[in-house]
């Protein structure tokens, strides 16, 4: 089953008098528990492309479907309801909630869906362990290291069971083990929930991860195939 359709989509911004192109009529389609890389260098259109799939933005002309509806036309409190169920994020900073713990963090997302207090507890404390931190649920962001927030935030992206994740450069503020860490539960989680992953990076350390690679070059796709068959260097 078709996870994410993008068909033909163009994405152009527009500054005072300038115009520039981000995405130039990129079409592809990503299947139900895919754990796919976007490769290319800065500038080439990979967060544009996430933010579209992510109901963050809409697309110029083109069109993008989730679980086979289409998106790209949605009013902002449509994507809004579609994110909120659907797509899990997780981002280069983490943005995590300073004040809250890391258990608070996680929870936040199922606070906004009317689950019950034990409901809740037993999801954060599942999701807490999944990602080896259930000793850390007391903690602050700024009480736990870079690749512990991380951590945190992969936990809450799937914490009300979204059939998607999109990774926003999610190794960029680590360190290698801290990194090779992020990408293994990642990848762990991937396989053991069954849930569809897109993460963009151009990274290689990070690529080797993905089992496909969509590399985007000056906002088109120049290459799209297992990771076997694909180049990694930028």
């Amino acid at each position: 089953m078709e996870v994410v359709k993008v068909e033909n989509v163009t994405k152009t911004y527009q500054v005072g008098k300038v115009e520039t192109l981000a995405l130039n009529h990129v079409s592809f389609s990503i299947e139900n528990g895919e754990f796919t890389a976007l490769v290319g260098p800065s500038g080439s259109g990979k967060t544009t492309l996430l933010q579209l799939i992510g109901c963050l933005d809409q697309p110029t002309s083109g069109q993008v479907f989730i679980n086979g509806k289409e998106v790209s036309r949605l009013n902002r409190n449509q994507r809004a309801d579609m994110r909120r169920g659907t797509i899990g994020f997780i981002f280069q900073f983490f943005a995590l909630i300073p004040t809250l713990t890391a258990y608070e963090n996680v929870e936040m997302p199922l606070l906004l869906t009317g689950q019950g207090p034990s409901e809740r507890r037993e999801r954060v404390m599942q999701l807490l362990q999944a990602v080896d931190l259930a000793d850390r649920a007391n903690h602050r962001p700024d009480q736990l290291s870079g690749g512990q927030q991380q951590r945190v935030a992969i936990a809450r992206a799937l914490a009300t069971k979204p059939t998607l994740i999109l990774a926003d450069e999610p190794t960029a503020n680590l360190d290698t083990n801290n990194g090779r860490q992020v990408m293994e539960i990642m990848e762990r989680l991937n396989q053991e929930t069954g849930v569809t992953f897109i993460f963009a990076t151009h990274d290689p350390r990070v690529i080797k991860y993905a089992r496909r690679v969509i590399r985007l070059q000056d906002g088109m796709v120049a290459e799209n195939g297992a990771l076997e068959k694909v180049s990694v260097g930028d």
